[in-house]
């Protein structure tokens, strides 16, 4: 695609952008793992982890407060010797005409970007009204997750705002040394991907429902490239008895996600959240004794944390990772091992690197891959439903939801729609593997039943 922005303008945006002292910042440990690796949390940490991630810590981009105490040794400080205003840490746009910030001006095409960087963060609440006001600055939309341990966040908007995003946060002090251009995965999108800007502060950037004091960053699984990856992919297809192999190829995502694209031979865990995959590891431990596993996700951030949750277990001979995740993959690889599309948690519900398609519509068993949402007036699952039953009405994620729409509610009466449809119902939580898995087909599934299960979209 072409550039949004010519050579010259390129020039600009050097000019335009804030650049910041190069300063030596010291790393503060604060994460101090534990030897007790439970998937389930005790009652207060429960509690307090619930709390966490149903409300967003409240921020205020006011500057009258002091980031800290003057005897305390705070980096972030350091960094901000003469203002820890945010406003001091927004690029220059005066240069750039407002329009060209905006998404979907002209013919010009949008942009989707996906990155997250595992670093100490001395005052996450700061972090967290700069990244508000940054985004606002540039009008990107999306949602971005602080915590203790880093920052995780997927934003769209003009390639401009994009581009100056990007170079604003390679250069931001505490990111500078951890991240690169090439940790930005980019997409086609834009502003219109995200219905509005969340940002806010958690107690972990990505929801494993294991305290980062416990399983930490720190201690993942190795790192592969797509190239490398590629390889040991290619090496563990092509043995004869794939069943007695000491390798598993284990999809980190949720059910959903694998369920329109993934990995030849993979091991996809049918869970429905990413912090159900301890518990699932916990109740599936022997599948993985002294086996090399092989991890992906879509972008690398479940990975961190998933790996290092495995390697601590003790069991593995082996953990690896692929660096980038299935986007970066998918960039060298389009027509490689990977099938079908990549699932991604904004109003485009999918990306499509190849042509092939596995799975089906879940009504009449046609090869689809289009979720839509539940039809039924706040349901929340996702569906697979082909064009020619959807024309015959079947727009619901299963028979309940597909009754109740059908029928007119009012009033009180509509929070009945919020309990648990037949689809989750009949879902177990954490399942159990055969020691001999199945590995997941090439080709599309046997038909499914109208089982799909989504997550609610925030």
């Amino acid at each position: 695609m072409p550039s949004s922005t010519s050579p010259d303008q390129g020039d600009d945006l050097e000019n335009c952008i804030l650049r910041f002292s190069d300063l030596d910042l010291k790393d503060m440990s604060l994460i101090n793992p534990s030897s007790s690796l439970k998937a389930e949390l005790d009652g207060s940490t429960k509690k307090k982890y619930s709390f966490a991630k149903k409300k967003q810590l409240a921020v205020t981009l006011s500057t009258s407060k002091s980031l800290s105490s003057a005897d305390e040794k705070n980096p972030l400080k350091e960094c901000l010797p003469h203002s820890h205003d945010v406003s001091a840490w927004l690029p220059d746009i005066s240069c750039f005409n407002p329009d060209e910030l905006i998404s979907g001006q002209g013919s010009e095409e949008g942009e989707v970007l996906l990155y997250y960087c595992y670093h100490d963060l001395e005052d996450p609440q700061w972090i967290c009204a700069w990244q508000t006001a940054l985004c606002q600055h540039l009008h990107l939309t999306g949602k971005i997750r602080i915590a203790a341990e880093g920052i995780n966040g997927t934003v769209g908007g003009s390639k401009l705002a994009t581009r100056l995003y990007v170079e604003v946060m390679l250069s931001f002090p505490l990111f500078k040394d951890d991240l690169c251009k090439d940790d930005f995965k980019t997409s086609k999108g834009g502003a219109h991907c995200f219905p509005e800007l969340r940002v806010g502060v958690f107690e972990e950037i990505v929801p494993m429902g294991i305290s980062p004091k416990k399983i930490s960053y720190k201690k993942p699984g190795i790192h592969l490239s797509p190239g490398e990856f590629h390889k040991e992919v290619e090496k563990f297809l092509s043995q004869a008895n794939q069943e007695q192999s000491d390798t598993i190829l284990l999809d980190c995502r949720n059910f959903y996600e694998s369920k329109i694209g993934r990995f030849q031979g993979c091991l996809a865990p049918d869970i429905r959240k990413f912090s159900y995959f301890p518990s699932y590891v916990d109740k599936n431990l022997e599948l993985f004794r002294e086996k090399r596993v092989l991890m992906y996700c879509t972008g690398g951030i479940r990975c961190e944390r998933g790996s290092a949750y495995l390697k601590a277990k003790g069991v593995c001979k082996e953990v690896f990772q692929l660096k980038g995740g299935i986007h970066k993959y998918l960039e060298e690889f389009p027509d490689g091992f990977y099938k079908g599309k990549l699932f991604v948690f904004d109003e485009r519900y999918a990306l499509s690197y190849n042509s092939d398609v596995v799975s089906e519509c879940s009504y009449c068993g046609a090869r689809w891959d289009q979720y839509k949402l539940c039809s039924t007036p706040q349901c929340r699952q996702l569906v697979l439903t082909c064009p020619a039953c959807q024309g015959q009405g079947f727009t619901a994620c299963c028979v309940t939801c597909q009754d109740k729409g059908s029928r007119k509610v009012s009033g009180p009466m509509q929070d009945s729609f919020k309990e648990e449809c037949e689809c989750t119902a009949r879902r177990p939580r954490i399942p159990r593997e055969l020691l001999q898995h199945v590995r997941q087909p090439v080709s599309p599934e046997p038909g499914p039943d109208a089982d799909e299960d989504g997550p609610v979209l925030m």
